[in-house]
C-alpha cells in the first residue's frame, strides 16, 4: 500500500502575517491544555493498572448457595484494596506482578467453593465446571461505569478464565467522572477569597468605571481605523468581538455602542463602488505591493461587513424568538432595546450604502420589519424606505425594494400594513419608456452616407461635415445617453411592479384596508399607465363607488384616480365622466367640522382636476352648481377648510367669468333652484345667489372674512378688495395646510368678540323715564280705597 500523504499544508508567509495576537494566545493555551491532558491520561493508565491487579486477585467464583459468607469476603477485599493502593506499583517488576496473578488464581480457604467435596489440588476432569462457575459469578451493576473500558469475551486457560478488556479511544468532548472528581478536588484545594458584597452606590460607581473603560477602548479602536483604514482593517475584528461582551453589568450598553460605532465606521471607510470577488486568473497574476495591500483591505472590509450584518440579524432574531441564551448575560427585557439599535443601523446602511455589497440582503431584512407589530420599528423601516426612494436617482435600489415588497404583500395574502404601500408614493418616477410607435416620432439624427455627401456637397463642405459629425458623436458620448436609457429602463420595470401590486389588490382584495393606499398610488402614477388599461380601470373604479363598501375618503380617491387618468393620455379617449361629477356633487355635504375635515384636502385636489384643468369640457351650469354648493359647504367646516373652499371658489370664478351672475339677486331664465337635486346640470343654479358670503363676512376667523369680502366684490385682482400676494398666489391645498388647526390654535389668533365692560350699571329707577317715575310715585302715595270694580264705563267709551 502507498504511504498516505499528509494533506495538511505548511502555512504560507502571508497567512502567518495575517495571524492575529489572539490566535497566537489561543495556540499557546491549546498547547498547555494538551500537556495537561497527557498528564491526566498517564494518571488514568496507572489507576487502570491498579484496578486490573485488584480484579485479578478478587474476581474468583463465589458460590450463590451461601450468601452469608459474602460479607466477610467483601470486607477482606476492601482491606486488601486499601493495602494494595498503598503499594507503589510503579516500583514492581513484571515477575512480581506475574507471581501475584498466579497467587490470585489459586484457591484459598476464603475463595474456595465449599459446596463441592473435591479437594483443592485435584486435577479437574471436566472443563465444563469451570465455565459453569464463571457463569455463576454475580453481575453487579456499576453506578458509574467506566467509559474507557470495552469488555470482550473471556479467554479460558489452564489456570482458569481470564477476563479481557480493551481501552476505548479517548475523545476531547467526552470526560470521565474521574477527571471531573480530580478537577473538583483541585478546586477544593484552591481556597478563594469570598467576594465582598457591594452596596447599590458602590455597584453603580463600579459600573460607571467599567463603562468608561469600554467607551475609551471603543473610541481608540475607531479612531485608529479611521486614521488609516488599509493598515488597521484588522482592528475591525477586535471591535466587532466586543459585540459578545460578557460582563452582565455593561453588556447591553457596550453592545449598543459597538453597533452604532461600527455602523458609522462602515459609512466612512466604505468605497463608492461595489467590491467583487477576484477570479482565479487575477489571483495567480503578479501584482505590485500597493495593489496587494488594496486587495487585502477590500477582502477584509467585505468579510467584516458581512459578519457585522449577520450579528445585526441575530440580534433581531433573538428579540423575535424571545429565547434566553445559555450565557444569560442579556435579559429578555433588553432584547428589544438591542433589536431597535440593530434595526436603526440596518436602516441607516440601507439608505447610505445602496451601491455596496449585501444591499439586497439588507432589503430582505428590512421589508418584513415594515409590517412588524412594534409601531416604532415599523415606522423606522418605512421612513428609511421612503428616504431611499426619494434620493435614489438611478433606480437600481428602488427596484430591489419594490420587488421584495410586492412579493411580501402577495405572500401575506394582502394582509399587511397600508404604510408599506404608501411608501410607493415617494418613488422618483416621472418618465418611463414609451412604445415604439411614439419612439418613431423622435428618431435619432442619422449621418449622411458617403454617396449622399458626394452628390450634394463639395469637397470643402464634406470636410466640414465630417468634422461636425465627429464633434456630435463626442458630445453624445459626453452626455452619457446610455445611463439615461438605463435609468428609463429601471423606472419602467419598477413602475410595472408597482402596477402589478395595485391591480392584484383591486382584483382580489377590494375590501382590504390597502385599498386607500392603492387608489392614492394610482392617482399619482395614473399618467404613466398604459392607455390599453384605461377603460377597464375606469369600470372597476365606478363599480367600487357604486358597491357602497368604500368609506367616503376611499370613494374620493376613486374619483381622483379616474380624473388623473383622463387628464393625461386619457384625453384622446371618448369617455364621459359625468357619473364621477355627480358622485362628488352628491356627497360634498358629508364633509363637516368633525372627523371628515381631513378629507377636504382630497376634495380640493379633485375639484382642481375635475373643473379647473378640464375647463373646456365643463359646462357653465355645472360650474354654477359646484360654486353654490361649495359656498354652502364653507359654513359647516373648520376655518382652514373654509379658506381652502373659498380659494377654490375664487379660482372657479376666474376660470368661468360668467358665474358672476350668482352675485346678483335677479334670476336668469326659468325655473327655481333645486338644492336637493343630485344632478349639477339640472338643479337651476343660475336662479340663486351666494347669500352665504354675507354670513361668512361676519366669520370669527379674519382670513375667512377677507376671502368672503373679496368674493362679494367679484374677486378683483386690483383695488382695495383685492387679496394680498401671500393669499392670492397660494393654491387652495397650500392654504388649507397653512391655516391648519392641528395644534389646536388659530392662525392668526382670533380676537375676542366680548364687548368692553362698562364701569357703571343702571339699577332700579334709572331704567325708567322721568314722567313714568312721577306717575308711579303718585299712585304709590295714594291711600288704597276699597270699592267695587266697574269696567262698563270704559267699555262704553271704547265702543263709542
Amino acid at each position: 500500500m502507498k504511504a498516505r500523504r499528509n494533506k495538511k499544508q505548511v502555512p504560507s508567509f502571508r497567512k502567518l502575517l495575517k495571524t492575529s495576537k489572539v490566535k497566537l494566545e489561543n495556540k499557546l493555551k491549546n498547547k498547555q491544555h494538551k500537556q495537561q491532558s497527557t498528564l491526566k491520561k498517564y494518571r488514568k493508565e496507572q489507576r487502570k493498572l491498579r484496578q486490573a491487579v485488584k480484579d485479578a486477585v478478587s474476581k474468583k467464583p463465589i458460590p450463590l448457595e451461601d450468601p452469608k459468607r459474602r460479607r466477610p469476603v467483601k470486607r477482606i477485599e476492601k482491606e486488601e484494596e486499601e493495602e494494595e493502593e498503598a503499594l507503589p506499583l510503579d516500583m514492581m517488576d513484571e515477575d512480581d506482578l506475574q507471581l501475584m496473578k498466579d497467587l490470585g488464581q489459586r484457591a484459598s480457604f476464603l475463595t474456595r467453593d465449599l459446596s463441592s467435596s473435591e479437594p483443592v489440588h485435584v486435577k479437574k476432569r471436566k472443563h465444563e465446571h469451570i465455565i459453569d462457575k464463571y457463569e455463576k459469578i454475580p453481575r453487579t451493576l456499576q453506578t458509574a461505569p467506566e467509559k474507557e473500558l470495552i469488555h470482550l469475551l473471556p479467554i479460558k486457560d489452564k489456570s482458569g478464565i481470564i477476563p479481557q478488556t480493551r481501552e476505548k479511544p479517548d475523545t476531547d468532548s467526552n470526560k470521565d467522572e474521574e477527571d471531573q472528581e480530580e478537577e473538583m478536588e483541585l478546586e477544593e484545594e484552591i481556597i478563594e477569597d469570598p467576594i465582598p458584597e457591594m452596596t447599590r452606590e458602590e455597584h453603580l460607581i463600579e459600573r460607571k468605571k467599567k463603562l468608561q473603560e469600554k467607551k475609551l477602548h471603543i473610541a481608540t479602536l475607531a479612531s485608529a481605523i479611521l486614521s488609516d483604514p488599509e493598515s488597521n482593517i484588522k482592528k475591525l475584528k477586535e471591535l466587532r468581538s466586543m459585540l459578545m461582551e460578557q460582563d452582565p453589568d455593561v453588556a447591553v450598553t457596550v453592545r449598543k455602542l459597538v453597533v452604532v460605532s461600527l455602523m458609522e465606521l462602515f459609512k466612512d471607510i466604505t468605497p463608492s463602488y461595489k467590491i467583487r470577488p477576484l477570479t482565479e486568473a487575477e489571483k495567480s497574476t503578479k501584482i505590485r505591493k500597493e495593489t496587494q495591500k488594496l486587495r487585502e483591505f477590500e477582502e477584509g472590509l467585505v468579510s467584516q461587513y458581512k459578519f457585522y450584518l449577520e450579528n445585526l440579524e441575530q440580534m433581531v432574531k433573538d428579540w423575535k424568538q424571545r429565547k434566553l441564551k445559555k450565557s444569560n448575560v442579556v435579559s429578555l427585557k433588553a432584547y428589544k432595546g438591542l433589536a431597535e439599535v440593530a434595526v436603526k443601523s440596518l436602516c441607516e446602511l440601507l439608505v447610505t450604502l445602496p451601491h455596496f455589497n449585501f444591499h439586497n440582503n439588507i432589503i430582505v431584512l428590512i421589508v418584513p420589519l415594515m409590517n412588524d407589530t412594534s409601531k416604532s420599528i415599523s415606522e423606522m423601516c418605512c421612513e428609511a424606505v421612503k428616504k431611499l426612494f426619494k434620493q435614489d436617482k438611478l433606480g437600481q435600489a428602488s427596484l430591489g425594494v419594490v420587488k421584495v415588497i410586492s412579493g411580501f404583500v402577495k405572500g401575506r395574502n394582502y394582509e399587511v400594513r397600508p404604510e408599506m404601500l404608501k411608501t410607493f408614493l415617494c418613488l422618483r418616477i416621472k418618465e418611463v419608456e414609451v412604445k415604439k410607435d411614439t419612439e418613431d416620432i423622435n428618431k435619432p439624427k442619422k449621418f449622411m452616407t458617403f454617396k449622399e455627401k458626394r452628390k450634394t456637397l463639395s469637397r470643402m463642405q464634406r470636410k466640414w461635415k465630417k468634422a461636425e459629425e465627429k464633434l456630435e458623436r463626442e458630445l453624445r458620448e459626453a452626455e452619457a445617453s446610455e445611463s439615461t436609457e438605463k435609468k428609463l429602463k429601471l423606472h419602467t420595470e419598477t413602475l410595472n411592479m408597482v402596477f402589478v401590486t395595485y391591480f392584484r389588490i383591486l382584483k382580489k382584495a377590494q375590501r382590504s384596508p390597502l385599498l386607500p393606499a392603492v387608489l392614492e398610488g394610482l392617482a399619482k402614477f395614473a399618467h404613466l399607465i398604459n392607455v390599453e388599461f384605461f377603460d377597464d380601470l375606469l369600470v372597476v373604479l365606478h363599480t367600487l363607488i357604486e358597491s357602497g363598501d368604500l368609506s367616503y375618503q376611499e370613494s374620493l380617491h376613486c374619483v381622483q384616480t379616474a380624473f388623473h387618468i383622463l387628464s393625461g393620455q386619457g384625453d384622446v379617449l371618448n369617455i364621459d365622466p359625468m357619473k364621477f361629477y355627480t358622485h362628488l356633487y352628491k356627497t360634498l355635504f358629508k364633509l363637516h367640522a368633525g372627523a371628515t375635515n381631513d378629507s377636504v384636502e382630497i376634495v380640493l385636489q379633485c375639484l382642481d382636476v375635475m373643473l379647473t384643468k378640464r375647463r373646456k369640457q365643463v359646462s357653465q351650469q355645472r360650474a354654477l352648481a359646484f360654486i353654490k354648493r361649495l359656498c354652502t359647504l364653507a359654513l359647516q367646516v373648520l376655518p382652514n377648510s373654509s379658506i381652502g373652499i373659498l380659494a377654490t371658489t375664487r379660482i372657479l370664478m376666474h376660470t368661468f367669468p360668467k358665474t358672476d351672475l350668482l352675485l346678483d339677486n335677479e334670476s336668469q331664465g326659468s325655473g327655481v333652484f333645486l338644492p336637493e337635486l343630485d344632478e349639477p346640470e339640472y338643479c337651476n343654479a343660475q336662479n340663486t345667489a351666494l347669500w352665504e358670503l354675507h354670513a361668512l363676512r361676519r366669520h370669527y376667523h379674519p382670513i375667512v372674512q377677507r376671502f368672503a369680502a373679496h368674493l362679494m366684490a367679484g374677486a378683483p385682482s386690483e383695488g382695495s378688495e383685492a387679496l394680498k400676494p401671500e393669499l392670492s398666489r397660494r393654491s387652495a391645498v397650500e392654504l388649507f395646510e397653512t391655516y391648519s388647526m392641528a395644534a389646536m390654535t388659530f392662525n392668526p389668533p382670533v380676537e375676542s368678540s366680548n364687548p368692553k365692560k362698562k364701569d357703571k350699571f343702571l339699577q332700579g329707577d334709572s331704567f325708567l323715564s322721568e314722567d313714568l317715575n312721577e306717575l308711579v310715585k303718585r299712585h304709590c302715595s295714594e291711600v288704597a280705597i276699597e270699592s267695587s270694580l266697574d269696567f262698563t264705563k270704559y267699555l262704553k267709551t271704547s265702543l263709542r
